[in-house]
């Protein structure tokens, strides 16, 4: 360990506790102990201080206690004959400096409430996003689960020029990586030089600007520790394997970007203890040796060229990138890219004009592999401002192709378009809207390459099933009518398939454990009549998914003897999930919240929980921030019941599943539902009243609480007796 770093690192780390001590004692003389102090919609209060020390920091008083361990815990500076073991010095200097820029920021949020900006993107006014919300961790966090985002990249400070920033921030992007940015060099940001360079910036394009000074990367680092808690279900204090869950499944480096002070080299420490390296571009000093990180701790003076390449060997990462051969960037990272108005060469809006996507199959001598075919202009020769026509006809063929696995390839549509750095898309079939930018247009993107990028994506997920792929692109109108026609044929018979299937006529379920990699012991069981907790997983889904990759997260589930039917316990669940969760759950019921539910896990997009007083359930969405009858908001629920855990009484599942047949069949069914948020009945609103009408109950959603009855059982309880919600006449569920 070098002992100029672990001197300045100590240093620092004394500057930034002597800070911090000072705010807290000003605060102190203003507001007092009881008053309250946090990070806004989070479950883990100061989640680096709770993690390590499992110590919940509610108000002002609360933080004494810490920075006295703090200051116990802080080693000496570091005098010119005073020799010692540099490393565990340095480590516990970086972990006081994460817990001292925890209380210092929470502090901030008190005194200067509007700093942050608490949404995904910011605005001209609000740059700075600060600590991330229980929303966007849990939004976010299933990209970390699925792969689609293998680990972040926190950078301090700026790069020489803005043309150098965006260059290595799309470098980034395009390896699937998160861009956390705080600190300045030289009076520059980061952030605001990818602002200025006209880069969108936000969490949809994984560009996340917390904050302007060094301080704010422990936002970044407390994202790393609410993701050990939230989806691996470790338990707050448990420092040890909070610690070596981050070194061995979020992947993160530092990129320090210009002059290194005291108060980096204490960051660089703290992020160290994470199992996360430091990469540099000046000549600081290195620590080669391994140790706690996976290879080398710190490396220094490296070229912008290299510094991404190096930064992700040094980390350990693995990252697959698929090229795909078109003129603009390809990956996940620009999903959630927007084309403003001002910006689109030309626009497809499927409400003003003809539009459409179909994926459909063909016998292997039908089709041509990589042929990609207009008909009609391409945009080369279509004038800029034009509002065109569209149509997108994927035809597949492969031997293990089969038709029921027709509508999720047409879903990944989606997806493929959005990876295109330039192209957004929204909506499906026949209501597509696409905008391609100018900036893409500059760069010589064409129609085609749209059928080149599909063509790549779908043999690189769907190799297994398919032998060939041929994308025909439609831009003149009057040739797409017969093909839409067709489709429209197709979409209504799969719709009518999907529909009418239950569980009683398939003998296989299949598991989904995507979400192991964060919550060890969760099993999720997806039944057609039981969509997967996140929302994203049909049974459909799985089938496919396993076809293509036998030895993937979704395993067939051989059913077996029935248990009890309304409960939905099968011999052959239970056999899978105590195997498949470790021991840990040896029963499941697929229908019910309250015997044996099925496991949680932290990307769910909505939790049930029961209303004793009310004789029913609610249920709240992860979207919604607001109190609930149960007492815990969203945020609140998910840290209780995540991480894998199985908690009679509550239920994570998917929005979609509460409109299924089989939901809460155990308790009674859909008429057990007394209360939700109003956002989420105005979302499913439609197939509610189809499937209350199918109950014979056709008012049942008019009959259901949410919160502008009340968010308290006692506020609710008159509502749902004048409007005679069935629940209260029904058995009692406890």
């Amino acid at each position: 360990m070098s002992k100029i770093i672990a001197s300045a690192a100590i240093n620092g780390a004394h500057k930034i506790l002597n800070m911090s001590e000072n705010y807290w004692k000003q605060a102190m003389d203003k507001y007092g102990g009881k008053q309250e102090v946090g990070f806004p919609e989070t479950a883990y209060y100061l989640p680096i201080i709770y993690s390590i020390l499992g110590l919940p920091v509610k108000n002002l008083s609360d933080m004494e206690k810490i920075f006295k361990i703090c200051r116990r815990i802080i080693p000496e500076p570091v005098y010119r004959d005073y020799h010692l073991p540099y490393l565990g010095p340095t480590l516990d200097a970086g972990m006081v400096t994460l817990f001292a820029e925890e209380m210092y920021e929470a502090i901030k949020y008190l005194n200067e409430p509007d700093f942050y900006w608490p949404e995904e993107d910011p605005t001209e006014e609000k740059f700075w996003l600060g600590a991330a919300n229980d929303i966007i961790l849990r939004k976010r966090g299933i990209e970390f689960v699925d792969g689609t985002a293998p680990g972040f990249a926190a950078i301090a400070g700026s790069a020489p020029d803005e043309k150098t920033a965006a260059k290595i921030a799309q470098e980034l992007q395009e390896k699937n990586l998160y861009v956390f940015m705080c600190a300045s060099h030289n009076g520059e940001r980061f952030s605001e030089q990818l602002k200025k360079a006209n880069v969108q910036i936000g969490w949809p394009v994984r560009l996340v600007p917390f904050g302007p000074d060094i301080y704010e990367a422990v936002f970044a680092l407390g994202f790393a520790a609410r993701a050990a808690m939230s989806f691996g279900g470790i338990e707050p204090g448990d420092y040890r394997r909070i610690l070596i869950y981050n070194k061995d499944r979020i992947f993160a480096f530092v990129l320090a970007l210009g002059y290194v002070d005291e108060q980096w080299y204490a960051n660089a420490a703290g992020a160290i203890n994470f199992g996360f390296p430091t990469i540099a571009d000046t000549n600081i000093p290195q620590i080669l040796p391994t140790g706690v990180c996976t290879y080398e701790h710190v490396v220094s003076g490296i070229g912008y060229e290299q510094i991404v390449a190096k930064a992700v060997e040094v980390r350990g990462l693995k990252v697959a990138v698929n090229k795909i051969n078109i003129p603009v960037s390809f990956g996940p990272a620009f999903e959630g890219e927007r084309i403003r108005k001002e910006e689109v060469y030309i626009e497809a809006d499927g409400s003003k004009t003809s539009c459409f996507e179909w994926t459909t199959s063909r016998s292997l001598n039908e089709i041509e592999d990589g042929k990609v075919e207009i008909v009609g202009p391409d945009l080369d020769t279509i004038p800029e401002g034009s509002q065109i026509p569209i149509g997108m006809l994927v035809e597949v063929a492969g031997r293990e192709m089969q038709e029921e696995f027709e509508p999720i390839l047409e879903r990944q549509l989606h997806d493929c378009l959005n990876y295109i750095n330039g192209v957004m898309h929204i909506g499906q079939r026949d209501i597509v809207w696409i905008r391609i930018g100018k900036k893409a247009r500059e760069k010589g993107f064409l129609l085609k390459h749209i059928g080149v990028a599909i063509h790549g994506k779908y043999h690189s997920s769907f190799s297994n099933i398919l032998d060939k792929v041929q994308v025909t692109i439609y831009t003149d109108k009057e040739k797409m009518k017969d093909i839409i026609e067709k489709a429209r044929k197709v979409w209504q018979a799969r719709d009518e398939r999907l529909a009418g299937m239950t569980d009683e006529e398939v003998d296989t379920f299949y598991s989904c454990l995507l979400c192991q990699s964060f919550a060890p012991n969760h099993v999720c069981v997806v039944t057609p009549e039981r969509t997967g907790l996140c929302g994203a997983v049909s049974w459909l889904d799985c089938k496919a998914s396993n076809r293509i990759n036998p030895e993937g997260p979704n395993q067939p589930i051989k059913k077996g003897n029935a248990i009890d039917a309304k409960y939905g316990k099968w011999e052959g669940c239970n056999a899978f999930v105590k195997k498949a969760s470790r021991g840990t759950v040896e029963s499941v019921s697929v229908y019910s919240l309250i015997v044996d539910p099925m496991t949680t896990c932290g990307c769910c997009e909505c939790i049930a929980a029961v209303l004793p007083l009310c004789n029913g359930v609610m249920t709240v969405n992860r979207d919604y921030k607001g109190e609930t009858p149960c007492g815990m908001k969203f945020s609140t629920l998910a840290g209780t019941v995540g991480g894998g855990k199985q908690i009679p009484g509550f239920l994570g599942h998917a929005k979609f599943n509460i409109t299924q047949p089989k939901f809460l069949l155990a308790e009674g069914g859909l008429q057990r539902l007394v209360w939700m948020p109003k956002m989420l009945k105005e979302e499913i609103m439609e197939r509610f009243k189809k499937r209350a009408e199918d109950m014979g109950i056709p008012d049942l959603l008019d009959r259901i609480a949410d919160e502008t009855i009340g968010t308290t059982e006692e506020e609710i309880l008159p509502f749902l007796q004048e409007k005679k919600h069935p629940a209260l006449n029904m058995d009692p569920i406890m």
